[in-house]
C-alpha cells in the first residue's frame, strides 16, 4: 500500500512510526505500513460462495466449496494471535454469506487483533451492522468500481450498487469505520473523479485504488489494464483531488494497492515541486520496503491452502489443516518462500538495476509471474520511465 495522504499530503510525518518502535503489535492501523517487523496481514478467504460475479474477482468466487470449519477456523485464529499478526482480513467470495462470520470476528478480537472485512457490501443490513460493532469490528472494506451503471457491470448484477451503498450507510450508522475499494481498468478509470465526489457527498472517509493484478477472472482483463501513460494521469488525479479534500479540511484515507512503483512516483512528484517533505517521504517509503508478499501480507484460503498473498493463488506455500500456520509461513526448507522474503535478490529485468529496488522492492510478483510466466521477470505494470530509475 502506498498512502497518498500520507505521504503526498503529509498527513503522517517519519516520526510517527518511530514513536511506536514500528511494532506490528503496537502500531495504529493507519501506520502498519511502516512496520520493521512485518508481522502478516492475512487475508482469510472465508468462503468461495458469493452473491455476486464480479468479472475481475481475483479468488472466481460463485458457489460455496469445501470451507475450514468452525474449530479449525478458531485454531487458525489463534495461531495467527500468537504469532504476531496484528490485523486478520476476512474476505471470500463474500464473507457475510459465511454464518458463523460473528463467531470468527469475536475471537479475532478477544485474541487481540484487529478484525475486519472485505466485502461487496450489499448484504450489510442494519442488524448485521449492529452486531458488527457490537463484536467490535475495525473496518468494513466495500468494493466499488465505479457509480450505479458501471458498477453493476462489473458486478454482474443490476441493484448492486444501491445495495452496496446500504450496506455503507448501515455501517457508518453504527460507528464503524467504512472505506471503499477500487480496481482500477480502462473501462472504470473515468469513474474516479465521481467516487471522490461520492466520498466527499457521503462522508466516506478512506479508499484504496487497486491496480490490476491478472488472477482469478481478472485474467481476462489483462488487455484492459491501463497503459503507463494512463497510470501517471491516473496517479496525478488521485493525488490532486486528495490534496483537494484535505485541504478542504475532509479527514480522509487515501492509499493506492498493487503497484509499489506508485512510491518513487510520488516522490519523484514532490521533488519537481520543490517540497521540503520529499526526503522525510523517502525515509517513509524505506520504512515501507515496498511488496510484501510472502512477509508482511499472506492468505489462507476457504480449504486451508496457504498464499503469499491473496491475488498470487498458483503458489501453494501449504495447508493449515495439515501444519500449523507459523510453520509454513517460516519453512526455511520452503525455497521459493525464502527468495520471496528476499525477493530484492532474485528480481530480474528493470528491476535488477533500478535505482528504488529498496522502496519497491520489484513491485508485484504475481503480476509478473502472470504475464511473463516467470515469478522474478520485471513487473509489466512498472511505468516509471526509464530516466527515472537509472
Amino acid at each position: 500500500m502506498i498512502g497518498i495522504s500520507k505521504l503526498y499530503c503529509g498527513t503522517v510525518e517519519a516520526s510517527d512510526p518511530l514513536r511506536y518502535g514500528r511494532a506490528s503489535r503496537e502500531l495504529p492501523s493507519h501506520l502498519l505500513q511502516f512496520s520493521a517487523d512485518k508481522k502478516p496481514v492475512v487475508v482469510w478467504n472465508v468462503t468461495s460462495a458469493c452473491n455476486l460475479r464480479c468479472v475481475h474477482c481475483y479468488a472466481s468466487a460463485g458457489k460455496a466449496a469445501r470451507e475450514l470449519s468452525t474449530r479449525q477456523g478458531l485454531e487458525l485464529i489463534a495461531q495467527l494471535a500468537d504469532y504476531g499478526a496484528p490485523v486478520i482480513l476476512f474476505s471470500g467470495g463474500e464473507p457475510v454469506l459465511r454464518e458463523d462470520l460473528p463467531t470468527l470476528i469475536d475471537a479475532a478480537v478477544k485474541a487481540g487483533m484487529r478484525a475486519v472485512i472485505s466485502t461487496n457490501g450489499t448484504l450489510i443490513s442494519r442488524d448485521t451492522a449492529m452486531r458488527f460493532a457490537d463484536l467490535g469490528l475495525s473496518y468494513i472494506g466495500v468494493s466499488l468500481d465505479g457509480m450505479e451503471e458501471v458498477n453493476d457491470s462489473f458486478r454482474g448484477v443490476q441493484g448492486a450498487f444501491a445495495q452496496a451503498l446500504g450496506g455503507i450507510y448501515n455501517a457508518m450508522r453504527e460507528d464503524i469505520k467504512v472505506g471503499l475499494r477500487f480496481t482500477m481498468n480502462r473501462r472504470n478509470v473515468a469513474e474516479i473523479p465521481k467516487i471522490f465526489d461520492l466520498m466527499a457527498s457521503e462522508g466516506i472517509p478512506r479508499i484504496c485504488f487497486y491496480h490490476l493484478v491478472y488472477t482469478g477472472r481478472a485474467s481476462e482483463l489483462m488487455e484492459e489494464d491501463l497503459t503507463h501513460g494512463q497510470t501517471r494521469q491516473t496517479l496525478d488525479l488521485i493525488m490532486d483531488r486528495t490534496k483537494e479534500m484535505i485541504q478542504a479540511g475532509r479527514d480522509v484515507e487515501v492509499l493506492t494497492v498493487d503497484n509499489h512503483a506508485d512510491g518513487p512516483y510520488v516522490y519523484l512528484r514532490l521533488k519537481r515541486e520543490g517540497s521540503p517533505r520529499a526526503g522525510e517521504v523517502l525515509e517513509l517509503l524505506k520504512m515501507n520496503a515496498g511488496n510484501s508478499s510472502g512477509l508482511g501480507i499472506g492468505c489462507v484460503n476457504w480449504d486451508g491452502e496457504v498464499y503469499p498473498d491473496q491475488f498470487w493463488r498458483t503458489r501453494v506455500l501449504g495447508n493449515v489443516t495439515q501444519r500449523p500456520f507459523p510453520e509454513i509461513w517460516d519453512d526455511p526448507s520452503n525455497e521459493f518462500l525464502m527468495m520471496l522474503k528476499n525477493k530484492k535478490d532474485h528480481v530480474q529485468g528493470r528491476c535488477r538495476a533500478c535505482r528504488w529496488l529498496d522502496v519497491c522492492a520489484g513491485n508485484f510478483r504475481a503480476r509478473a509471474e502472470a504475464a511473463s510466466g516467470d515469478p522474478w521477470a520485471e513487473d509489466p505494470a512498472c511505468y516509471l520511465l526509464d530516466e527515472e530509475i537509472a
